[in-house]
């Protein structure tokens, strides 16, 4: 049944539907993509709070500049779902995060106007100074560029590099700082402090909008106005807010900041911003949650709250009594109790904290947790730092976003062989986010570096142990990698006890065939291997719980006595563990048929964790079916 869309937007297919409206029609409008954007997500989980908060923003860019012509790039695009909506995917919307739906973030194949793919964060002025050096050289002097970025992700180092290059670059770019105080969890840093001293300034403020009044009228006072406008701007903030402008340091007028929930000031803004050359920043305040009670009042959950009631905005979980737990609530709960016992575990997220769990030691310990904020590879290299002065960090980083500080891992911690545990969140498929966030690529990307270990543990227990084994002195670098989602022991909280490194263990005997698994995996290997049995075929199962070191003496035996031989993983087979069984195999001389199932040689777009391994073949089914071809049925008892 489709979703009421309101009588002004169902006006709306595209933004030059939107340009018929008048000023005065715009805040209804804003009103209606709020409440279509609340019916939906409530009953199709998406990212929720910051896109009710940008509906005024996605409105006014889209009423003043000529996408797709003019290009709009927002950074990450949590906050970007009524910009879809205003660009010929209302019709669809309902079908955003879902299996062949459409994405949850901007992406180039989807729309010609979703002009750069986003979905990590601090990219946005990068690609929009891109794009604006690319249309000086082919000269579109006309044509405007607009990078949306959080004042999280300004956080983001590469955000900073990106603002360095364009003050000097003066490209036709203009950078709105979209600042609501919170990215998933509270803003961290001096530049959260910065910005929050600018927007709660009442004196500042307050005589800011004498500027703007005069800047809005600035041509009736000659054409010397703007710098004196400018002039009398700088003074006020260089007085009152005790410190230079930061943006105006990297050569950008700075405007703002403004109400970023005022559609029609916006509209009044941009409009006259449009007539200005150069790199120019807007500075907008707005609330996370705008016009829902509820995601207005908690930021952090109703980020992404999955299903809830539209009404009352009760969240609607599903029972979890005996269920088994979430990997991230074990890791969580387990590095307190490491750390009770150990007082040189430290724990390092980036930004990720109520995500990954880190956020109950940062309650029980506060000293001995650090949110670094959006910058991996400043958490890498800072983990890299207390490692060298004797503490154990564990560093808490999706595998996604691990991707960010790879030269760090390499160069800064395995180079030296220092003691950092990187606890790698959403590995493998994680689900509705899609292409940007699963962890496909961690296995391969891991496996080639000198000096480190890469476990990946069954189950809830060998999560356990595995990171009881990685703060034992003398253990170096170690990269454990756990997937999104519910593990498989509603008793989980086992003994702490600690493994061998590079030692596998053998799940299930058998004959007629070897299943070689990494991480969760197994235990849908383990459920096809004891549904053969009944068909006649006798499948052993090794979990190789390290991938780095392997078990070569139990790998030795598996080829001597085995022809036939399926690896499983959920990360990508090229460069992941099956193709290490293949190295080993060639590397002394074994003869197998190897058969390998994981991630193939693509990027996989979004849907249920259980629909996307269906379509990779490493479900359940697809294990089953790959041992059947592998040894033909012998007898149905």
């Amino acid at each position: 049944m489709a979703v009421r869309t309101g009588p002004i937007l169902s006006l709306i297919d595209f933004p030059s539907d939107l340009k018929k409206l008048t000023l005065d029609e715009l805040p209804g409008l804003c009103d209606e993509i709020r409440g279509f954007i609340i019916e939906v997500m409530s009953k199709t989980p998406g990212h929720l709070g910051a896109s009710l908060g940008a509906v005024e923003l996605a409105v006014a860019l889209h009423y003043v500049y000529d996408a797709p012509f003019d290009k709009i790039i927002w950074d990450v695009g949590h906050q970007a779902y009524a910009h879809k909506i205003l660009t010929g995917r209302k019709n669809r919307f309902e079908t955003i995060r879902s299996y062949q739906g459409i994405s949850g973030f901007p992406k180039m194949s989807e729309s010609e106007y979703d002009a750069f793919g986003v979905g990590h964060s601090s990219t946005s002025i990068s690609a929009a100074l891109g794009m604006g050096i690319a249309a000086r050289l082919d000269h579109q002097n006309d044509r405007h560029h607009v990078a949306i970025i959080g004042d999280g992700a300004m956080t983001g180092g590469m955000a900073m590099e990106a603002l360095n290059n364009a003050g000097v670059s003066n490209a036709n770019l203009l950078v709105i700082l979209n600042d609501n105080q919170i990215a998933i969890d509270k803003n961290v840093g001096a530049i959260k402090d910065y910005l929050a001293d600018i927007v709660t300034s009442k004196t500042y403020n307050k005589i800011r909008d004498k500027i703007w009044f005069l800047m809005g009228g600035g041509t009736r006072y000659g054409k010397n106005s703007r710098a004196i406008v400018k002039q009398l701007g700088n003074a006020l903030k260089t007085t009152l807010l005790k410190s230079g402008n930061l943006f105006e340091a990297f050569n950008f007028r700075y405007f703002g900041p403004v109400d970023g929930n005022d559609v029609v000031r916006l509209v009044k803004l941009l409009s006259d911003m449009k007539q200005i050359k150069g790199p120019k920043l807007l500075h907008i305040h707005t609330v996370k949650g705008k016009g829902f009670k509820m995601a207005e009042k908690d930021q952090t959950v109703y980020h992404a709250p999955g299903v809830f009631d539209k009404e009352t905005g009760t969240i609607k979980e599903n029972p979890c009594h005996g269920q088994a737990p979430k990997y991230q609530t074990v890791f969580g709960r387990t590095i307190i109790e490491l750390a009770e016992k150990n007082p040189k575990i430290v724990g390092i997220t980036p930004a990720m904290s109520t995500g990954c769990s880190l956020n109950l030691m940062m309650t029980k310990m506060p000293d001995r947790t650090f949110d670094v904020g959006i910058a991996e590879q400043h958490a890498v290299t800072f983990s890299a730092g207390l490692a060298a002065s004797g503490y154990i960090p564990f560093c808490n980083i999706y595998s996604t976003f691990m991707q960010r500080a790879y030269d760090q891992v390499i160069h800064d911690v395995a180079l030296q062989k220092l003691h950092v545990v990187f606890c790698l969140d959403r590995g493998g498929l994680v689900g509705e986010d899609g292409a940007t966030h699963h962890g496909a690529f961690d296995l391969a990307y891991l496996r080639c570096i000198p000096n480190m270990v890469v476990a990946a543990p069954m189950n809830e227990e060998e999560l356990r142990n595995m990171m009881f084994t990685a703060q034992l002195d003398g253990t170096g670098p170690m990269a454990i990698r756990y997937p999104k989602g519910r593990g498989v022991m509603p008793q989980w909280k086992t003994p702490l006890q600690p493994l061998t490194i590079g030692k596998s263990r053998v799940v299930r005997e058998g004959d007629d065939l070897a299943v070689i698994t990494l991480g969760p995996v197994g235990n849908d290997a383990l459920s096809a291997c004891k549904e053969v049995e009944h068909q006649g075929i006798s499948a052993a199962l090794y979990d190789l719980r390290f991938l780095k070191p392997m078990d070569e003496e139990q790998l030795h035996d598996i080829f001597r006595k085995f022809s036939n031989i399926l690896t499983v993983e959920d990360g990508s087979v090229m460069g992941g563990m099956g193709s290490a069984i293949l190295e080993f195999m060639a590397d002394h001389g074994y003869q197998a048929r190897v058969k390998r199932l994981g991630i193939p040689d693509a990027f996989i777009e979004q849907g249920s964790q259980a629909e996307l391994q269906h379509e990779c073949g490493f479900d359940q089914e697809g294990i089953l079916n790959a041992i059947r071809e592998a040894c033909p049925v012998k007898t149905v008892l």
